[in-house]
């Protein structure tokens, strides 16, 4: 009982949370779908209950037809005026306004999500939330509205014919009384066995929509196509469905028996036989009751009934699931930055001297070490590689250096300066950072390559040369890439894209470049063109860059290989050879696989 209690004072609190939000951006939607909803439906509440009973009255005393004619039109009039107003509001205010709430939504979330720090990507439930928050919370956002109009209307209704009823006859209430109190528990054990039946089902809903991906996404089609795996995964779709029956059939059976009981029973033995009788009998025998006052009776416990069941069972399910969601949602707006923003706002105009000092990291959550004692000094204008086998540490270096992380031990500093008083943001400014996993978005070459909606095309074009991009466009640099945003956007090839994110970084007017594998989506010719671009690109940079390719280190003035979070060795590409150590093992073996291709 207590977790029922906790749960639904939680639930109260997610949708006066979310009521609030939808009242901050769209003030007029909250207003307007909660008032003319209960207005739209007050007509018929009143018609089923007042309206049948003064016509009724009026028949049976003999009284002049044009009372009749006089409350209908009065009634017709009234319909009118009502569907006017809704009608307005729902087919011409209302899609505005939505679109008005999604747009808050999203731009709340994106902005919330631009914010938190890059490790909150490595915590699961942060990322769950994210993407329940991104593809769920405009709907849920409605569905809370749309729910607690419901709630309303029904209260409304249920407020409006009672009192109406009182002044028939009081005691037609205690029917009511009982068949709520009935309908009420049975109405919150159809809503558990709902949430039961949720939790039990999440597990395989995860299943299918990975399934959905596997048949939509074209990252799987090739694979699909050219080997079984098309077969091997349907097999297990077809047992996903076979389990997903297996499980949801004993919650089926309980609910279908508890919403007998819940709407049948108490509503067919008390309103429709209990009530009949009563005030039938009242009507018929001791004539204290008219016949329009059994009417409205009759059709006022019913209505009541309905609109108990409506709330203690399907809105009552609803409400606990769209709260849920609502959780989620505040859970991700209230998680915080670990990374502590400073104040130090300088920019470098030329490059300066990074030193790593004593640094060990080891990611949240875990107690393996990443990188362990590391010490680097990096001077002005230095080409740097990092190099080692995967798992080594080489990109959680550069992610500590462009503070997208924190040290757990040591410091990093830059021209003197420990990195955390910076202000991330200008911080950020000082590097330019093409990473493995880099994205290009659909929008023009030129955006692309300034990564801004506004760009120097001379500026592009040299950058573009110095990553080798050499791809003939009619359009130039305001070619659009990608088909998002036009029919006509170009796909490119992994090479051509690539470079194109090489050429960000020589864009951006910036004393550091970071380049996390610069060359692996190209052939031999186009990696060694590359690199001579680059070296005379980046004269004015300080350039630190991973790469596998051991050939591509040749151009570094400084070499450092990585093993088990710890250097291993550095020096020259010429002076780790001599060395003999294990550098000189993985550029030698290299060499001798692609003598071998080559041969």
């Amino acid at each position: 009982m207590k977790t029922d209690k906790k749960e639904k004072s939680g639930s109260l609190k997610n949708y006066i949370f979310m009521l609030r939000f939808i009242g901050q951006h769209t003030p007029y939607m909250l207003f307007g779908y909660l008032f003319f909803d209960v207005l739209a439906n007050l007509p018929w509440t009143l018609s089923n209950v007042v309206l049948l009973k003064y016509i009724i009255d009026v028949v049976t005393e003999g009284k002049d037809f044009y009372r009749v004619a006089i409350a209908l039109a009065a009634f017709v009039v009234f319909v009118v005026i009502t569907n006017l107003c809704t009608t307005l509001f729902y087919e011409v205010s209302l899609p505005k306004q939505k679109e008005k709430l999604y747009f808050s939504i999203y731009k709340t979330i994106y902005e919330k999500a631009a914010k938190m720090d890059y490790e909150a990507y490595d915590n699961p439930e942060y990322y769950n939330d994210l993407v329940l928050a991104m593809t769920s919370m405009n709907e849920r956002a409605y569905a809370v509205l749309s729910n607690t109009q419901d709630i309303l209307t029904n209260i409304v209704g249920v407020l409006t014919i009672g009192t109406v009823i009182v002044t028939i006859d009081p005691m037609c209430l205690l029917f009511v009384a009982v068949c709520v109190a009935i309908m009420t528990p049975i109405g919150r054990l159809i809503a558990k066995v709902n949430v039961e039946r949720t939790e039990a089902m999440t597990p395989l809903d995860r299943k299918n929509l990975y399934f959905s991906r596997v048949f939509y996404l074209g990252d799987y089609a090739k694979e699909l196509r050219l080997s079984g795996a098309g077969r091997m995964i349907e097999r297990r779709y077809n047992d996903n469905i076979f389990d997903r029956l297996k499980t949801i059939s004993p919650y089926l059976s309980k609910q279908w028996r508890l919403y007998f009981c819940q709407e049948s029973l108490p509503m067919t033995l008390l309103i429709y036989l209990g009530i009949t009788l009563f005030m039938g009998y009242k009507a018929i025998v001791t004539k204290e009751v008219g016949l329009g006052d059994f009417a409205a009776t009759f059709n006022g416990a019913a209505s009541i009934s309905n609109s108990v069941f409506a709330i203690t069972s399907w809105f009552a399910i609803s409400f606990r699931e769209n709260g849920l969601y609502v959780e989620k949602f505040k859970k991700f707006m209230n998680a915080k930055e670990k990374i502590v923003n400073g104040t130090d706002l300088t920019v470098f105009k030329k490059p300066v001297t990074i030193k790593f000092e004593n640094v060990s990291f080891k990611y949240p959550g875990t107690e393996k070490y990443v990188l362990k004692n590391i010490d680097l000094e990096i001077s002005p204008y230095k080409k740097i590689a990092l190099v080692g086998y995967n798992g080594a540490g080489k990109t959680t270096l550069t992610n500590l250096l462009l503070r997208l992380y924190d040290v757990t031990e040591g410091r990093i500093t830059v021209g003197g300066k420990d990195i955390r008083d910076w202000d991330i943001k200008t911080y950020h400014e000082n590097f330019a950072a093409v990473f493995q996993d880099f994205s290009i978005f659909g929008a023009t070459l030129g955006e692309n390559v300034s990564m801004n909606d506004s760009h120097d095309e001379k500026k592009v074009k040299r950058s573009l040369d110095a990553s080798s991009f050499d791809r003939e466009l009619e359009k130039g640099t305001d070619t659009m890439l990608l088909r998002e945003f036009d029919e006509d956007g170009i796909s490119l090839s992994g090479g051509e894209a690539q470079k194109i994110a090489i050429a960000r970084a020589f864009y951006k007017d910036c004393a550091f470049a970071v380049l996390d594998e610069p060359s692996a989506n190209l052939d031999p010719v186009a990696e060694y063109s590359l690199n001579q671009s680059m070296a005379k690109a980046a004269e004015d940079k300080t350039v630190i860059f991973i790469s596998h390719r051991l050939s591509t280190t040749v151009m570094a003035d400084e070499i450092f290989m990585l093993e088990n979070g710890m250097i291993a060795e550095h020096g020259t590409h010429e002076e780790l050879l001599k060395k003999n150590g294990k550098y000189a093992y993985m550029f030698r073996l290299q060499a001798e696989k692609y003598s071998e291709k080559k041969n």
